[in-house]
């Protein structure tokens, strides 16, 4: 019975990922409450991109802002100091570049702030019940009650704020890699296939291309995201003990571009993971972003990532089914996990990434089909035998 909640949904985290599925859920018609220990705006050491996909799920949640046209760099934005144009990819090595634009539409650089930000206003604007600043623990006995009154759902036993018990019919896991959510549940543990490091920073320069630029060396990559007409993001990525000004020298390109740039804010430090979980949900819990698994940075696919979950996780919610959020979550990061593999790859091996340069280089067109997959405009069996034989006949010739 409806009285028997205080809540439909209660949402642990208050992240990217838990402001989208309790954004979600309110536009699907549900009662929400989130609550995080910390207060808005939360930053987090990223790439600062979003792809198109991720622009189109951030549409879905009602977020909308209208970019600059890409073709116009360097022009003033529409809403100064919040958000960039992203036309494409680049990708940059000592033997040369290869860019592709995105098929349909355009990406966003944003400071995570910001985007932050406009999340909190877009779920307090729904009607979310929003938290901050608290304290939320989960019934330490919640296995064994549920073992030994059989029917009892775990989220009517566990939510506990700032000391207060809250009943919810759906209790949601957005408390990230370490999350103590999944760890009550029983769900996990998560099986890690990769860890790296990440470093960001922000310098006060004019973007001097419209495409998010990724840098190789043998020391990892840097990208290069614009994320207003006078500031760009800087990210590294590595899997050796390695600083960000102690990589900066290993990416000629980028340092002499930054040569006499203010650097605006301290480096913020991560640890980047491809993670994978079994099972994202049992009983009444459910788990959404990095709490229910991961790919590595190098895709930039984290956001898209939990927007899309956030949006499956809803529509889960209200046909009462959590089974249907297990086969989407399936889906969503089917892609991206093989993404990862093939950009860790050309990580790992320099050779392979040299022979992949040329051979994109020979037929640019191949790159262009490349990305289109990667955004998910573009079916991977669509890359077709004719593209696979071309490809293969560059690396073996490169």
């Amino acid at each position: 019975m409806a009285e028997e909640f205080d809540t439909d949904v209660f949402v642990a985290g208050g992240g990217p990922a838990g402001l989208a599925a309790a954004i979600a859920a309110r536009q699907a018609g549900l009662t929400v409450t989130l609550a995080d220990a910390a207060r808005p705006p939360i930053d987090k050491a990223c790439g600062e991109g979003i792809m198109p996909e991720g622009v189109a799920a951030l549409k879905r949640l009602g977020i909308t802002l209208a970019p600059q046209p890409a073709s116009r760099v360097g022009a003033p934005e529409l809403a100064p100091g919040r958000f960039f144009a992203l036309a494409g990819m680049r990708f940059i090595d000592s033997d040369g570049a290869i860019d592709a634009r995105f098929p349909h539409g355009v990406g966003w650089g944003v400071r995570r702030t910001v985007l932050h930000q406009l999340l909190v206003d877009r779920a307090a604007e729904t009607g979310v019940d929003l938290l901050w600043g608290t304290r939320v623990t989960f019934h330490p006995n919640m296995h064994r009650n549920r073992a030994r009154r059989g029917r009892r759902n775990l989220s009517q036993e566990g939510v506990i704020v700032n000391g207060r018990t809250l009943r919810c019919r759906w209790l949601i896991g957005a408390d990230g890699q370490n999350s103590r959510l999944r760890t009550q549940a029983g769900l996990g543990p998560l099986r890690t296939t990769r860890r790296r490091f990440g470093f960001r920073c922000h310098y006060g320069l004019a973007p001097w291309s419209e495409f998010v630029e990724v840098h190789w060396s043998e020391r990892g990559q840097m990208y290069i995201t614009p994320v207003a007409s006078d500031q760009i993001c800087v990210a590294f990525i590595t899997e050796q003990r390695l600083s960000f000004d102690e990589a900066l020298p290993h990416f000629p390109l980028v340092a002499e571009r930054l040569r006499g740039a203010k650097r605006l804010a301290r480096i913020l430090g991560a640890v980047s993971t491809t993670q994978k979980l079994p099972l994202v949900w049992r009983e009444n819990v459910a788990l959404i972003g990095e709490a229910s698994g991961s790919v590595d940075a190098i895709t930039g696919e984290g956001l898209t990532m939990a927007f899309q979950q956030g949006l499956a996780l809803a529509e889960a919610l209200r046909a009462g089914n959590l089974q249907l959020y297990q086969a989407a979550h399936r889906r969503i990061i089917r892609l991206p996990h093989f993404m990862t593999q093939l950009m860790l790859s050309m990580d790992r091996h320099a050779n392979f990434r040299q022979r992949v340069f040329r051979a994109l280089s020979a037929e640019p067109s191949l790159f262009s089909r490349l990305l289109a997959i990667h955004v998910g405009a573009l079916h991977p069996l669509s890359f077709g035998v004719r593209g696979t034989a071309s490809l293969g006949w560059h690396l073996l010739t490169g």
